[in-house]
């Protein structure tokens, strides 16, 4: 099956738009890399059909579509309201209670139980995405609280709570989450999501649990409190990713300063060779309108120079009317900024005391001999997936082939900059294996006689050790 390939991925949030094969199928050929699934949306039979489908289409057309499991982690939501919502009139008082009930104009229930010990008075409170926000006048630190409208407007039930200035004490994975993970983890996804993470342990508790259930699913780590931003460096060191989710970060934070944040976070991850992805409200207008805003072609455009390994599309591509159409649009701006303005070849600091120093070397030296030499292709090896995120994180002109005995490490690849992935097992001699190699990318038409390609490898080959090896190869 012929597919779109950027360097640039396409992470694709499935939903009742997108669930059927036929819509996905397509959406995979149009350029879909990664598949999300919204753990705060749907039920664990919908999300089953739908992993089902991916397995089948990755058998079948022999894709390496990769899953990402998004768990919804601690969002706090308001409760049930009455039909046709309530109309919170800015200057008025409102009781939020922890005691479950309807809620009306004097009093509404939120699902935090801890919510009236954790706030202090003249914290700020925001609903629906910022679009309400109270100021917390007083709490009997038992079950309710009293607030004061600030900003006044509609609210209807189950609409998210962000408290910027709390600190609140809710763990970062809740009974559901938990669930939600067994099941991902039962199913064999590549990615899981992590919400709202607030410090370095939140990623290390949920790898504890991942490892005791012997699997090799990867955590990215959803960026999007203070919290966060401030333990930003130990949350890249241990995490295997990271998301810059630009929606409740652009609530909990002042937004003017995400711009900025969204730089910084994947400056910093292509520095730790960790995939970065940028996420929310991409091609929002798309959800109802067959084509984009310019000031959305712009923000996806920026996010591909700023250096993400990959964007993301949300609602877009769950509940849209057009799926397909934003998968086609999203790939024609990534195409022409990566053909047209892209700047390759970063250059990357080592550190000389780390433990991956001497293969760091390996793969940034097979990127400077890539761009010296105009070679089309760097070709690696990989059992551990290492060699793949090194040298995509030197985001190198030259495509970047890698080629593993590992099914499940093709479709993690799927998230990374650059990475195109093979299957090969055989790994009997270091002359023969590259010469093998560079056979089937000609035969699949990605490199040609008279090119000049780059092969790394770990000799001996057949230990599957650390890259230790670079070869410059004329193709003949």
């Amino acid at each position: 099956m012929k597919t779109v390939h950027n360097r640039t991925k396409i992470v694709a949030t499935l939903g009742p738009a997108s669930a059927k094969k036929e819509v996905l199928l397509s959406m995979i050929k149009a350029g879909v890399d990664v598949c999300r699934l919204n753990f705060s949306h749907g039920s664990t039979a919908d999300h089953q059909k739908v992993i089902d489908i991916i397995r089948e289409i990755n058998k079948k057309y022999k894709t390496n579509v990769g899953i990402l499991a998004d768990l919804q982690g601690p969002k706090i939501r308001i409760g049930l309201v009455k039909d046709g919502g309530v109309n919170l009139l800015s200057g008025n008082k409102i009781t939020i209670t922890t005691k479950e009930m309807i809620g009306d104009d004097q009093q509404i229930y939120i699902t935090y139980p801890s919510f009236p010990k954790d706030v202090r008075a003249n914290e700020i409170i925001l609903l629906d995405d910022g679009k309400i926000q109270m100021r917390v006048i007083e709490t009997n630190n038992n079950d309710t609280v009293l607030c004061e409208v600030v900003y006044g407007g509609i609210l209807t039930s189950r609409k998210g709570v962000n408290l910027p200035n709390t600190k609140v004490s809710i763990p970062s994975l809740t009974e559901e989450d938990l669930s939600n993970l067994e099941f991902a983890l039962k199913n064999d996804v590549e990615w899981i999501g992590l919400s709202f993470v607030r410090s370095a342990d939140d990623i290390i508790d949920l790898k504890r649990i991942i490892g005791r259930s012997q699997k090799n699913a990867r955590v990215i780590a959803k960026i999007e409190k203070p919290e966060a931003i401030d333990n930003i460096d130990e949350i890249i060191s241990v995490s295997d990713g990271v998301m810059v989710a630009r929606g409740d970060l652009g609530v909990e934070m002042p937004m003017e300063q995400v711009p900025l944040l969204q730089k910084m976070i994947i400056r910093k991850c292509c520095a730790a060779s960790k995939p970065v992805i940028v996420a929310t409200q991409m091609l929002e207008s798309m959800i109802t309108a067959a084509r984009p805003t310019r000031a959305e072609v712009n923000d996806v455009a920026n996010s591909v120079l700023d250096g993400a390994d990959a964007v993301m599309l949300s609602g877009e591509t769950s509940v849209g009317e057009f799926p397909l159409i934003v998968i086609e649009t999203m790939q024609k701006i990534v195409r022409n900024v990566e053909e047209n303005g892209y700047t390759f070849n970063l250059p990357k600091e080592l550190n000389p005391n780390s433990a991956t120093y001497m293969g760091d070397a390996v793969c940034g030296s097979a990127v400077y001999l890539a761009e010296k030499t105009n070679a089309v292709g760097i070709i690696s090896m990989t059992s551990s997936g290492y060699t793949a995120f090194e040298i995509s994180s030197h985001r190198p002109q030259a495509g970047t082939f890698i080629f593993t005995s590992n099914h499940q490490l093709l479709n993690t690849l799927s998230l990374v900059w650059g990475v195109r992935g093979f299957y090969y097992d055989k790994f009997e001699s270091t002359d023969k294996t590259i010469s093998e190699v560079n056979k089937i990318l000609k035969a699949e038409r990605l490199i040609e006689p008279g090119n000049v390609v780059i092969n790394t490898a770990a000799i001996p080959i057949e230990k599957k050790g650390k890259t230790n090896m670079i070869k410059v190869t004329l193709v003949d």
